[in-house]
């Protein structure tokens, strides 16, 4: 689904973060990113969101190269960029508007992509219900807790019809309840749907707990991905398992070795 070709990317003045980097992520995966700080994790996101662009080198997805944010890429951020004036169920219909106008291939929507409102507006409702915002709708994101204001975000998104979710930092702001509810419930949909995701956390067990494989980068120039396996992936009661410790502790040990 993605394959990254000989990447090149810095900022202004500075080294680069990513050299002739080279990676390939299959329809279906699950992809945690950690690092130290400063490595690039949400920088690399960034540029498969189409929202930064490397120097040299090309991002393809699907086969088409990317210049610019695809609709069909879903973007969670660590703040829920909600806008405040608007309501939990107006917020999680935004993305979806926009989606009907410029349409899956990222220009105005053709005829056959116009949405009828009813049946769009229903999908909405029915994003809200899974993530138990039903009673909520009608609400103001200042009357919400952290926790339902990150999940109408996540409704905002997966009304989108995404096939690609990336993720910045999503759990991160979250009492340890939410956190896990809100991980549980990106683990059953991948399942049920086949949604590639790519994840970025500074978290050791979130890495293992979301990603079937962990892309490990490092401060200064990435040149090779690094990529470990992770048959631990999956539900977070499985963090209790002597198999889950062992990974966060070879994962740890990975990390350590790098700074």
């Amino acid at each position: 689904m993605i394959a990254i070709n000989d990447l090149t990317f810095a900022y202004s003045g500075q080294p680069p973060l990513f050299q002739d980097y080279c990676l390939h992520v299959s329809r279906g995966e699950a992809l945690s990113i950690i690092g130290p700080s400063g490595c690039g994790k949400t920088t690399l996101l960034y540029l498969l969101a189409g929202l930064r662009h490397p120097q040299s080198g090309k991002i393809i997805i699907d086969d088409k190269p990317i210049s610019r944010p695809r609709p069909r890429s879903g973007l969670v951020l660590q703040d829920h960029g909600l806008l405040p004036w608007q309501t939990v169920r107006e917020n999680a219909r935004l993305g979806r508007t926009i989606w009907g106008f410029y349409g899956s291939d990222g220009r105005h929507a053709p005829a056959d992509e116009k949405l009828i409102p009813n049946q769009a507006d229903q999908r909405v409702d029915d994003w809200l219900k899974k993530l138990g915002l039903e009673g909520l709708k009608n609400q103001y994101p200042l009357k919400l807790s952290r926790g339902q204001r990150q999940r109408t975000a996540i409704a905002r998104t997966l009304a989108m019809k995404p096939d690609l979710l990336l993720m910045d930092e999503p759990f991160s702001a979250l009492d340890a309840p939410t956190r896990e509810d809100l991980q549980n419930f990106i683990v059953t949909l991948h399942h049920e749907s086949d949604l590639t995701y790519i994840i970025v956390t500074h978290d050791i067990e979130v890495a293992v707990v979301m990603g079937k494989k962990i892309l490990v980068l490092e401060k200064g120039c990435n040149q090779e991905a690094q990529i470990m396996d992770n048959a631990c992936a999956g539900f977070t009661d499985g963090r209790i398992q002597a198999e889950f410790q062992q990974k966060c502790e070879d994962l740890r040990k990975l990390l350590g070795s790098m700074t």
